[in-house]
């Protein structure tokens, strides 16, 4: 069973091609013209065990809010499309990451419903040129839109570039799981209900 997906989004403000294959080898080609963010989809990707191939033209003469928001968008499209009825998944997939002076905690569950608890402080505004506050932006749109519960905490660290790779990392490695196929589970849907 192939679990991949391709995404294409159009709108006034971003133009994006998206691919993912949720049973790759951690290859990775980001394009979005957001350095940083390509940075952190390389790690994504990598610590995920996904393939991701993405190209991003969006409104970076206003700023990078559009296109790192778009992104998500897609990465929660693409999985929601991959996972199917999320047969044989484990579900639930939780990491513990550190990353110099920093750790993130970052728990997932694949249910079909949006949550997101992120409690997270950075210390200032930019990593770079990026802004901090849009590794939230990221994270809530991805998550909305693949109807995903997802906590992320960082009880500690002082450099914005680590907290924020820290994250990246722990929620890569949290999604891994989640999305494993586990052969105790013989094909059925995770869930009391029967679907999820």
């Amino acid at each position: 069973m192939s679990r991949t997906a391709k995404i294409s989004r159009k709108t006034k403000e971003t133009r994006i091609e998206l691919s993912l294959d949720l049973d790759g080898t951690g290859k990775v080609s980001a394009a979005t013209g957001v350095g940083f963010l390509d940075h952190m989809l390389d790690h994504l990707g990598k610590h995920g065990a996904c393939d991701i191939t993405l190209t991003a033209k969006g409104d970076l003469q206003v700023d990078d809010h559009h296109t790192t928001e778009d992104v998500g968008i897609c990465l929660g499209e693409a999985l929601v499309k991959a996972l199917g009825d999320k047969a044989g998944i484990r579900r639930f997939g939780s990491a513990s990451v550190p990353m110099e002076e920093s750790l993130a905690n970052v728990a997932v569950d694949l249910s079909g419903r949006a949550a997101v608890v992120f409690n997270v402080r950075f210390s200032g505004g930019k990593i770079g040129t990026f802004d901090t506050q849009l590794v939230e932006e990221f994270f809530r749109r991805l998550a909305a839109t693949a109807g995903m519960n997802l906590h992320v905490s960082v009880p500690y660290g002082s450099n914005d570039h680590h907290v924020a790779e820290a994250i990246f990392k722990a929620f890569a490695q949290a999604l891994r799981t989640a999305k494993e196929i586990d052969p105790a589970r013989r094909g059925e849907v995770p869930s009391t209900k029967g679907t999820l």
